[in-house]
């Protein structure tokens, strides 16, 4: 299971800063496909299933990435790292 972030060692919480970069990457990857896969099938077929799922999955996806940034940015902020 993985440790709180208050409970880190400084090193491990910038390793954990490191991974949040790809992290980043692949969230931003993921929320441009489903905003893709909405556009296309309001286009071909209306309003419907297809587009307000991945809308679902969205603002699920950016809700839970905002929550762990934050947290880690004030975990970061509170030890005085960067």
């Amino acid at each position: 299971m993985e440790k709180e972030l208050s409970q880190l060692t400084d090193q491990e919480l910038l390793e954990k800063k490191k991974e949040a970069k790809s992290g980043n990457i692949l969230n931003a990857v993921l929320l441009g496909v489903m905003v893709g896969i909405s556009i296309y099938s309001t286009i071909t077929d209306g309003f419907g299933f297809l587009t307000v799922l991945p809308l679902f999955f969205i603002g699920s996806i950016a809700s839970r990435w905002n929550k762990n940034k934050k947290q880690l940015d004030e975990e970061l902020n509170s030890r005085n790292l960067k």
